[in-house]
């Protein structure tokens, strides 16, 4: 009898049912099947364009936050993170200007100024007795210019050669002697004037002076003394004796020249052009107000002729 060949698997036998698969163990349940026996349902042409279109959009909206990284503020912490040789974005340049915009300009603070005339207190004659020889102002025997004039910058006041002349506002001495002149505001280099009286040994010719720092942003200016009895830095009071009338200096008899400024005026007064030549001083010294407008009362004024101050040659 012939012997029939044994029927080949149907395709669609599961593994299950082949001979020998109760031999090779329950492992091979778990085998994946073959492609041509999986649902072809799962791949249909929706689900793949589905899957195409979903991807498309990840992508998208990857780009689009790349792009958004790269040009927006944020674009500096994308070059800490990783950009090799990368120009740095011209937006993250605008950011440095306009932070720097931002930034408040301080106001400058204003430069202070003089109190004026008026509010100044605590002042007394410098000379109690001692009448007006030369006020203040306009005057062929100044030495300052103002407007194109001869100017007078303070007050010239006379008694008689020895007399107390006093402070007249409480203060400290910043200078006491005949070397005075970095305490009496001028304006401009002084160092070739004072080299001039240093080489040709000229202080002698200089009036005795007292500059005191009347502790209210002014300065008092006495000159011509006969002797002074304060020294630089002492601490005075408004009346307390200062030195002894006299006529040190450029002057026709013995009295008392008192001046007033403040350092912080910006304001200034000329000096006549010859004496700024011959003398070598600068060209211009701080304005000074009259005495006038801080002293209690007017003295009489001489009708004779009387002792001033003469101009500096």
């Amino acid at each position: 009898m012939p012997v029939m060949p044994s029927p080949r698997p149907s395709p669609r036998t599961s593994p299950r049912t082949l001979p020998g698969a109760t031999r090779l163990g329950a492992g091979l349940d778990r085998l994946p099947r073959p492609l041509s026996d999986r649902r072809r349902s799962r791949w249909s042409p929706g689900r793949r364009l589905s899957s195409v279109v979903g991807a498309g959009i990840v992508l998208a909206a990857g780009l689009a936050v790349a792009t958004s990284l790269s040009n927006g503020p944020l674009a500096p912490v994308g070059a800490v993170q990783g950009a090799v040789d990368a120009p740095e974005p011209a937006s993250s340049q605008a950011l440095v200007v306009a932070a720097a915009t931002a930034t408040p300009v301080p106001t400058p603070t204003p430069l202070p100024t003089p109190a004026p005339p008026e509010s100044l207190t605590g002042y007394q004659w410098p000379l109690p007795n001692g009448r007006l020889t030369l006020p203040f102002g306009p005057s062929p025997w100044g030495s300052r210019i103002v407007d194109g004039e001869k100017f007078h910058d303070g007050v010239d006041l006379a008694t008689f050669c020895g007399d107390r002349v006093v402070a007249a506002h409480s203060g400290t001495v910043l200078a006491a002697g005949r070397r005075y002149d970095r305490f009496i505001g001028w304006v401009g280099d002084l160092q070739p004037y004072l080299d001039r009286l240093d080489a040709k040994q000229l202080y002698s010719t200089l009036p005795i002076v007292v500059v005191i720092d009347d502790g209210n942003g002014y300065r008092s200016i006495y000159a011509h003394f006969g002797k002074i009895a304060v020294k630089k830095g002492e601490s005075v009071e408004a009346g307390q004796l200062l030195g002894y009338e006299g006529m040190t200096g450029r002057a026709s008899g013995c009295h008392l020249h008192y001046g007033l400024f403040s350092p912080l005026e910006t304001a200034t007064f000329g000096i006549d052009k010859a004496v700024v030549k011959r003398m070598k001083l600068p060209d211009r010294e701080i304005a000074r107000i009259d005495p006038m407008l801080v002293l209690p009362d007017r003295p009489t004024s001489g009708r004779q002729p009387a002792a001033r101050a003469l101009p500096i040659p």
